[in-house]
């Protein structure tokens, strides 16, 4: 049976570190789904660290951008993150809102056609302030309605707090 979770939170809010677990109490082989592009050497420590925490039971995919190239049929999957994927796609449609969030919605429907559990962690980067940057003004739009698609489509959704998990779906 297809069951989508949706965990959002703010930056290390805990997000990643709760989809795993909730991964591993569903399967013992999860797989895992990295969407980040690594653009410096920061960034690339920063996976390093996610990787070193999983063990040798998770199968690993990279994917940038095409989620539905992926047949996870009967899988449970960690797809971290939405952020990330959908930075990927901004900037391949030359920060071209409208566009960009056409491409997510097709490519989210597409990818969880299948029978699988996907656990898609997501940032709610929209609860400051608004950015006196055009760009950034437009990506958060992009995000604010990504998230919404998913989690209207989520049988769950968790909101992560300082570590704690807020039930707000499901």
């Amino acid at each position: 049976m297809k069951k989508i979770i949706l965990i959002t939170g703010g930056q290390r809010s805990g997000k990643s570190e709760k989809a795993e677990q909730l991964a591993l109490s569903l399967s013992e082989h999860p797989v895992y789904l990295a969407t980040a592009k690594v653009w410096d050497d920061e960034f690339r420590e920063r996976v390093r660290r996610h990787q070193e925490r999983r063990g040798p039971q998770w199968t690993n995919i990279e994917e940038e951008q095409l989620l539905s190239r992926h047949d996870l049929t009967g899988r449970v999957a960690v797809i971290d993150c939405v952020t990330l994927w959908l930075t990927n796609i901004f900037f391949q449609h030359g920060e071209d809102t409208n566009r960009s969030l056409e491409m997510a919605k097709a490519e989210f429907d597409a990818f969880t056609r299948h029978d699988a559990t996907y656990i898609f962690v997501t940032n709610e980067i929209g609860m400051g302030g608004v950015s006196d940057n055009a760009m950034q003004r437009h990506f958060a739009d992009l995000q604010g309605w990504m998230n919404q698609y998913v989690a209207a489509r989520a049988d769950e959704v968790i909101l992560m707090v300082s570590g704690i998990a807020i039930r707000v779906k499901g």
